[in-house]
């Protein structure tokens, strides 16, 4: 975000939490599509997405008063965000058999090299088969690794702004995003090994 951004945003933040309506209107505004994205790459549900929306604003505007400057409001909203996402996850029962990606087996990384994770743009894949699969093994990593690579890979914050929504250490947030890739890797590989991704 440029500095006038940063200033402009600044200014609604503190008039919004003086009450001003007009100024918690944008805020919403100008967020909600991109909590809304957050909450449906998390959940894999439309439904949910909405109710994170729905539940974040209304915290933020309960809580708007504690905000203080000390990371953007972007990163600050996240967090609110991820922490009601989260909450609506572990309230799930498990939809998925999860390959456990935790063990010591998982990612050779002692022994092996990690490959290059392929670089493109998700917003410009346009192969609907191609993103159901990929959104469908999104939806299998576990939720300490599916935020991360959400959070990094296609909503492109920062390691920084990363590790400060998820409270956890920059390091930890490499660790993660690293194991999040090498299992889509892995698992993309297999369907167009099988042909079922072309």
């Amino acid at each position: 975000m440029e500095e006038n951004q940063q200033l402009e945003e600044l200014e609604i933040v503190r008039r919004a939490q003086k009450g001003d309506r007009q100024a918690l209107s944008q805020l919403v505004t100008r967020y909600s599509s991109r909590i809304y994205h957050l909450g449906l790459r998390l959940t894999g549900s439309r439904q949910d997405a909405e109710d994170i929306v729905q539940d974040t604003f209304l915290i933020m505007v309960k809580k708007i008063g504690q905000f203080q400057g000390k990371s953007s409001f972007y990163t600050w909203l996240y967090r609110i965000a991820m922490n009601v996402g989260l909450r609506r996850l572990k309230a799930k029962p498990q939809q998925y058999e999860h390959i456990s990606i935790d063990g010591p087996n998982f990612d050779k990384l002692s022994t092996e090299a990690m490959r290059e994770w392929p670089k493109f743009d998700y917003s410009i894949v346009n192969d609907r088969n191609f993103r159901q699969k990929l959104d469908q093994l999104i939806a299998e990593l576990p939720p300490i690794y599916r935020t991360v690579f959400i959070l990094r890979d296609l909503h492109e914050l920062s390691t920084e702004d990363t590790s400060k929504i998820l409270q956890i250490s920059p390091s930890n947030t490499k660790i993660r995003l690293m194991r999040a890739r090498n299992f889509l890797k892995e698992r993309l590989e297999q369907l167009i090994e099988a042909g079922i991704l072309v």
